[in-house]
C-alpha cells in the first residue's frame, strides 16, 4: 500500500481552500497515469453545454477510471484540468465538482486555459496520476 503525504507549508500560499495541496510525495506503489477524462459518457450523449454539469461528469469518468484499478480519490497525487478559454468564472465552475471529490484528499494541481480541446462540445478535460 502506497503512502501518500499531502503537504500545505506555512512558507506558501494557503492551497487548502482551492482544494489543491503545494505539495504532494509518495512512496511505494505503482504509478497510474490516466487520460485525461472528458464529459463523454457510455451511452454516446452529448455533452451538456454549461461547464459545471461537465465538471461533475469528468470526475465521475475519473472516479470510474480509477475504480478500474481498485483505487480512488485518495490515491490520486496530481491533476491536470484543461479549461477551454479559461477565466476565473469558469475557475468558480468547475470548483465545485473538484472539491466535492478531492476535498479531504487535495491534489498537486495545475488548471491550464487552452483554445479547444479534441471535441468542440467539450470546455474541459481532467488528466490524473495516482498511487496504486
Amino acid at each position: 500500500m502506497p503512502t501518500i503525504e499531502r503537504i500545505n507549508p506555512d512558507t506558501l500560499p494557503d492551497a487548502a481552500s482551492l482544494g489543491y495541496a503545494q505539495i504532494v510525495t509518495a512512496e511505494g506503489g505503482k504509478m497510474v497515469f490516466i487520460s485525461g477524462q472528458v464529459a463523454w459518457t457510455v451511452d454516446g450523449a452529448s455533452p451538456p453545454s454549461d461547464l459545471a454539469a461537465q465538471s461533475e461528469i469528468a470526475v465521475d469518468n475519473l472516479k470510474k477510471a480509477l475504480a478500474a484499478v481498485a483505487a480512488d480519490v485518495s490515491n490520486v497525487v496530481s491533476l491536470r484540468i484543461y479549461v477551454v478559454d479559461y477565466s476565473p468564472d469558469k475557475g468558480e465552475a468547475v470548483l465545485p465538482a473538484i472539491l466535492g471529490a478531492f476535498g479531504s484528499h487535495p491534489t498537486a494541481t495545475t488548471v491550464i486555459g487552452v483554445a479547444s480541446l479534441a471535441d468542440p462540445t467539450l470546455l474541459l478535460e481532467i488528466e490524473a496520476i495516482a498511487i496504486v
